[in-house]
């Protein structure tokens, strides 16, 4: 099977060097430093127990050098996937599976929905609907992304913990190409369960997303912290209510209970959230389709989200702030006599 990776960061990082350690014909489209590491070290994933992976890939940053695949996996985050759709004539064919491993609310979440809402567009996400038209949802297979991973350097990925990648089909089927993609993960040593409702899997996940993820950039707290301190642990629940009853309004299901969720995250221990260390590192905080797409939903179902429109307030303007500045921002400690 041709695996194509576009983008090799954390989460497309960790994919991409096991998949190629497994036997797969794994290639990436990368740009900049990341492009310049693989080409000169190859990918270097180091795993949770401290072991490490070094894979010789196929990297290019022009699709057409590396050629037609089976299947695509968008490894960018959310806000960057419409800036990459170009590069997808040149990778794919009709029945090429695209896999989009991006967190929160995708653009494609009322394609093969059903009822009144079918093949609404999310502004938010999907401005114009630039990315439903470059991406048939036909080609889509959908996934939720548990593992946490970040980028030590370019070309070098840390993988924290978890292995899970839910895989389904957007209408809930069962399908032959579920399976294979599932029967391909496995073999690379992750979990990839066949889910029939993904819906209700991505807002679980989106718990998190939408609450310790914009907190942590406005802290600088890790996730334990964060769950911690009483103050915050309370912001989190009420934004995490909010989402739920949008959440539930649409249909989805929320089969673990709140306390359980933050318990959860407090195990995964100090560890920065993705949005803190990109703000940390100077890139695009990805708030929209954590954020501001809860928030759209909310104003289709009317229902009030105060905590959460807050909280988007604030990260914005932080983002806007750190990026006029084409800065960075992080805390440091300061050498004292």
């Amino acid at each position: 099977m041709k695996i194509c990776v576009i983008g090799a960061g954390a989460i497309g990082g960790l994919l991409a060097a096991r998949l190629a350690c497994s036997g797969q014909s794994l290639s990436i489209l990368a740009r900049g430093a990341t492009l310049a590491a693989l080409r000169a070290n190859g990918l270097i994933l180091e795993e949770s127990d401290g072991s490490r992976l070094h894979a010789q890939v196929v990297v290019s940053d022009r699709p057409d050098e590396l050629g037609v695949q089976d299947v695509i996996i968008l490894g960018v985050k959310a806000h960057q996937v419409a800036s990459v759709t170009g590069a997808l004539p040149a990778l794919r064919k009709p029945e090429t599976i695209i896999i989009p491993a991006q967190n929160g609310i995708p653009w494609w979440y009322f394609h093969k929905y059903g009822g009144a809402l079918e093949g609404r567009t999310l502004e938010s996400v999907d401005r114009d609907g630039q990315i439903a038209r470059a991406i048939p949802a036909e080609c889509v297979l959908a996934t939720v992304v548990y593992p946490a991973a970040e980028i030590l350097a370019p070309g070098v990925i840390r993988h924290i913990e978890g292995s899970r990648f839910s895989l389904a089909e957007l209408d809930g089927t069962k399908s032959a190409r579920a399976e294979m993609v599932a029967q391909t993960l496995r073999a690379a040593g992750f979990k990839a369960p066949i889910v029939s409702d993904v819906r209700s899997e991505i807002w679980t996940k989106l718990w998190g997303n939408l609450s310790f993820n914009p907190i942590s950039a406005l802290t600088h707290a890790d996730l334990a912290t964060i769950c911690r301190d009483p103050g915050v642990r309370a912001l989190a629940t009420e934004m995490m209510k909010e989402a739920q009853r949008v959440g539930e309004a649409l249909g989805a299901q929320f089969r673990v209970p709140i306390e359980k969720r933050l318990a959860g995250a407090e195990a995964v221990g100090a560890h920065k959230t993705s949005m803190l260390q990109d703000l940390e590192c100077g890139r695009a905080l990805e708030i929209e389709a954590l954020l501001g797409a809860v928030l759209e939903l909310a104003a289709m179902t009317q229902i009030a989200t105060p905590a959460c429109a807050i909280v988007y307030s604030l990260v914005k303007l932080l983002d806007a702030k750190v990026r006029g500045q084409n800065g960075r921002l992080r805390v440091e400690s300061i050498a004292t006599p």
